[in-house]
């Protein structure tokens, strides 16, 4: 079962961090180059209701892993947990001031550290 469950946590962090990737690298210059902004509003919608579910699967895979493997101790962990509680505070700031770019890129560098540190996490 355990397979499975980090599975489930690896998809949904694929959705997430790439989908933002694809926003940073595509979706937002393209929409700068050619002023079509009501579709960039429609697709960063649609991400984030998706990514509200992502988040949802994230945590739940997450602190199952971390209980059944028994890390809640772990430092990298702990930094972890931090981290991703920075995004959360990001992300919550970023659907207020959407406009903000400061927030999108801190948002998105946030959920890189997130993932390094999985990876951390995942070979210590």
């Amino acid at each position: 079962m355990w397979p499975a469950v980090r599975f489930l946590h690896l998809i949904a962090m694929a959705f997430f961090v790439g989908g933002q990737l694809m926003l940073v690298a595509a979706v937002v210059p393209a929409v700068r180059r050619h002023g079509t902004d009501l579709a960039s509003r429609s697709a960063a919608r649609r991400f984030g209701i998706g990514s509200v579910v992502a988040l949802a699967v994230l945590v739940g895979t997450g602190a199952g892993m971390a209980s059944h493997y028994d890390r809640w101790r772990d430092g990298v962990l702990q930094a972890k947990l931090s981290v991703l509680v920075l995004a959360g505070v990001l992300l919550g700031l970023h659907t207020v001031a959407p406009q903000r770019r400061v927030l999108s890129v801190a948002v998105f560098v946030a959920s890189l550290a997130i993932v390094w540190l999985g990876v951390e996490l995942a070979h210590g």
